[in-house]
């Protein structure tokens, strides 16, 4: 099993954004540095969190993107279901002619239960870990800060 990049991204992307950020819009190209990720693909990922109420943006010479919710609000759980949908490893159904899903063999099925619990703890493991964690992690291993420009003072 692996993760997509699309899926690993975007939690680097929104790591950058509550990390960098210190509430101030964030630039792509600035996310895109520290994060060696391509802008056009950031954007392109950043779709999803909009749609998804997890960023907003801010137009205008000073904009930039922002989190739609506290750091501690939003999980990987929620990163990954705006990109790829509900958490399941191992899908068991197939559509039938109707367009309706039916499991194959849904009667005599020993894996289903197995596959069932493996998603659930999947989804509750990465439910468990916030943006607010990365953070607490990222200060940790001792990533500075990125806040060049953040702040103009004029005396």
């Amino acid at each position: 099993m692996k993760l997509s990049t699309k899926i690993t991204y975007g939690v680097r992307a929104l790591f950058d954004i509550a990390y960098h950020s210190c509430g101030m819009p964030a630039k792509v190209n600035d996310i895109a540095r520290r994060q060696g990720i391509s802008p056009r693909y950031i954007e392109q990922i950043f779709i999803c969190f909009k749609k998804a109420d997890i960023i907003k943006t801010v137009r205008g010479p000073k904009g930039g993107y922002l989190l739609d919710k506290k750091p501690e609000d939003v999980s990987i759980a929620d990163i990954i279901r705006a990109i790829e949908g509900k958490i399941e490893l191992v899908g068991c159904k197939t559509t039938t002619a109707g367009g309706e899903e039916e499991c194959v063999v849904r009667t005599q099925c020993v894996t289903a239960p197995i596959w069932n619990e493996l998603n659930s703890k999947v989804s509750d493991f990465f439910d468990s870990i916030s943006l607010q964690d990365l953070c607490l992690r990222g200060k940790n291993l001792g990533i500075e800060r990125d806040m060049d420009g953040k702040f103009v003072y004029h005396i």
